[in-house]
């Protein structure tokens, strides 16, 4: 597929912005997007990758050399950080600060940040005043993980407040997406389980605050579909780092979990991962806050329930009789089920055994009240109302369960 790259992105302009790592694993990769860029008679500059969470420094220096540039298109040649941080400058490099100030009625100094933009719909109603199309992005995706290539979403990391926050914008979608699932054969182990499991927590989310939606059924077959995919491929995949068809079905699952997010949205765990960046990965920690979330939120989610619970009995991680259970009783059967797999993979399952610490929980509690991240409370199958008190009453019990371990201090929110 990456003798196609040139092709694709001469539709675009005739100068590209060609960000990537300078990895060894790379290089062979980096090397045939090249050549196909100068077959096809695009020029480009090019320039390093964003490290992990897509730090706020490197996604200032992208934007730095898109402003200099003025590529016609940017290539983002890298996993979800790689890409994330490319959407964001490609908002960047477009706008002026002059502008922002004005449509979005910020001071002209924050004007000069990306703080504006997050939440919902900034760069759309920046785009629609200036007229202007944020400079396209084409998005070549390494990692089976975040589905980064296909969706709306960038999110941004703050270092040294410890703190990640999310662009939400149909603006920023990739205007060409492209995954050669070749790239995934040999990824590191943490690499594989991480991204898997933030595929895993993309769909269950999704699923579990799809209750009541016009488009339910099709979300059920999408989170279903990946969530086998996923846990049927990981464990061979990080086993056989070369096994072609557990890499492309692991590929495969990830990519129906960008799906998801583009027709549902993700809700507590993955708010909560935002503020667990210096201690865990993005999918680690999705995948530790996600049983105490099921529990939490049991009696609006039977049916997906059931689902889900059943490929995990399939797979081994259940024994209990699902068709004999119900309300919070069948939730923590499938929290257990959960708990279970990522045992499996040899990764903690409590936030305590992670690294974390009371002053971690603080944080998520503190982001919750975000307005910003506030779209992450909207997407639960009971969504919480921090003005209500709701935060406090269900939130915290969760958190603390999920340090601890111990499901029967969760507190379920009923419809």
């Amino acid at each position: 597929m990456l003798d196609n790259v040139g092709r694709l992105a001469r539709t675009l302009g005739e100068n590209t912005l060609l960000v990537t790592c300078k990895d060894v694993w790379a290089q062979k990769y980096r090397e045939t997007i090249m050549e196909s860029l100068r077959k096809s008679g695009v020029s480009y500059e090019m320039v390093l990758d964003a490290k992990p969470n897509a730090p706020r420094e490197d996604l200032y220096r992208i934007a730095l050399h898109a402003a200099v540039h003025k590529p016609r298109s940017i290539i983002a040649f890298g996993g979800g950080s790689t890409i994330d941080a490319c959407k964001a400058a490609s908002v960047l490099s477009t706008y002026t600060p002059t502008e922002i100030s004005r449509i979005l009625s910020v001071d002209w100094y924050v004007a000069c940040t990306i703080d504006p933009f997050f939440g919902t719909g900034m760069v759309t109603k920046v785009k629609e005043v200036t007229g202007k199309e944020p400079v396209p992005v084409f998005a070549v995706q390494t990692a089976a993980s975040s589905g980064a290539h296909l969706t709306k979403y960038s999110n941004i990391t703050d270092p040294i407040a410890g703190q990640k926050k999310l662009i939400v914008d149909d603006a920023i979608v990739p205007k060409v997406a492209l995954f050669d699932h070749e790239i995934t054969l040999g990824a590191p182990k943490d690499l594989t389980l991480d991204g898997g499991l933030d595929g895993i927590s993309h769909l269950w989310e999704v699923f579990m605050g799809s209750t009541g939606k016009d488009n339910y059924e099709e979300i059920k077959r999408v989170a279903t579909t990946g969530i086998r995919l996923i846990v049927r491929s990981l464990k061979t995949a990080w086993k056989e780092p070369y096994n072609v068809d557990a890499r492309s079905d692991l590929a495969r699952g990830t990519d129906l979990g960008g799906y998801a997010i583009m027709i549902g949205g993700t809700n507590g765990p993955h708010l909560g991962s935002f503020s667990l960046v210096d201690v865990l990965t993005h999918g680690r920690a999705c995948a530790i806050l996600l049983p105490y979330y099921t529990v939490l939120f049991a009696p609006a989610i039977q049916d997906q329930l059931r689902t889900v619970g059943h490929i995990f009995k399939e797979e081994g991680y259940i024994e209990e009789d699902l068709g004999s259970q119900e309300g919070r009783e069948l939730g923590e059967t499938v929290a257990r089920g959960l708990i279970g797999f990522i045992r499996s993979l040899e990764f903690p399952s409590t936030l305590k055994d992670a690294g974390s610490s009371s002053e971690h929980l603080s944080r998520m509690i503190e982001a919750a009240k975000d307005p910003q991240l506030r779209m992450k409370l909207l997407n639960m199958p009971v969504p919480l109302n921090p003005d209500k008190g709701d935060i406090e009453r269900y939130m915290r019990p969760v958190l603390d369960a999920a340090f601890k371990g111990d499901l029967s201090l969760i507190q379920t929110a009923n419809t």
